[in-house]
């Protein structure tokens, strides 16, 4: 069996052979926010099948493809669509593409989800700046021999999301008059909903918001030293905290009407990414 390396290695020279460019900063989409893809200028499409060793998205809501570019003069890449744990992938697998930006030379990282809100004063369509996290799923992509680190392996979490990267996208969001809230965002394996009483343990621990992702990816993202900033959107309120069943279709229709003002504000930090020390 190959080490980690080995394959990574092999997706890097693929990615060589594209002739892309090397961006500064990255962005992972997250389910029903992917249109935000096709604003980025000139771009280089790469669906993630051909890419060798990359595990494919079995979801909807996430299209599977990598797209270079640029936003504003500013090179970028755009993941098009995550693969989550609950889809049978191991750890390693849902975090593959976090380990090929760092081989890309990718310094910043900017991660999307669409959740749950667990805080009662969140609202669907409210969009979250994640100021740390819970791992509720208790496992960890970094379990693993030595042999398959690619950094540290007991790497410091303590500023998981960067203050400096967070403060900026505060201040973008005032500037463009786009109400953010900010919070606590917890990792859960899916893919069942959380039940009333999991909501109600995981609001008693201090949770704003709940999803099926994200963390995995900021844990590897700090193995690797890139800067990474959180955006949750909330896309329905969690069960228990409303009468009704929720469904995977609710939470895409929210993303969808909600995915222009994402992409105002994703714009507008990216601009301003110079302006970090």
């Amino acid at each position: 069996m190959k080490l980690l390396k080995d394959k990574i290695s092999e997706s890097l020279s693929f990615l060589s052979s594209k002739k892309v460019g090397r961006s500064k900063v990255a962005i992972v989409l997250g389910s029903g926010l992917g249109q935000f893809a096709d604003t980025v200028e000139k771009p280089i499409s790469i669906p993630t099948s051909d890419i060798p060793h990359y595990p494919r998205s079995t979801v909807p809501g996430h299209q599977g493809r990598w797209v270079f570019g640029e936003i504003g003069n500013i090179p970028i890449l755009v993941i098009q669509g995550r693969v989550h744990y609950y889809e049978g992938y191991s750890l390693e697998e849902v975090t593959y593409p976090i380990h090929l930006l760092a081989g890309l030379g990718t310094t910043h990282l900017v991660l999307t989800t669409a959740c749950g809100g667990l805080n009662s004063s969140f609202f669907p369509g409210d969009l979250m700046l994640i100021s740390d996290h819970i791992n509720f799923a208790f496992s960890n992509p970094l379990i693993g021999k030595p042999e398959n680190q690619l950094g540290p392996r007991f790497p410091d979490m303590s500023q998981a999301y960067d203050k400096e990267f967070l403060q900026m996208a505060e201040q973008a969001g005032k500037d463009l008059n786009i109400q953010l809230r900010k919070g606590v965002f917890c990792w859960v394996t899916g893919p069942a909903y959380e039940t009333a009483a999991e909501v109600r343990m995981l609001r008693t621990l201090g949770g704003d918001a709940v999803s099926m992702s994200t963390v995995p990816e900021v844990i590897v993202a700090q193995q690797r030293h890139l800067r990474v900033l959180g955006i949750a959107l909330i896309t329905n309120s969690a069960t228990g905290t409303v009468s009704g069943k929720l469904t995977h279709s609710e939470v895409m229709n929210t993303a969808n009407k909600a995915a222009g003002r994402m992409g105002i504000l994703l714009r507008e930090i990216i601009t301003r990414l110079d302006l970090l020390t």
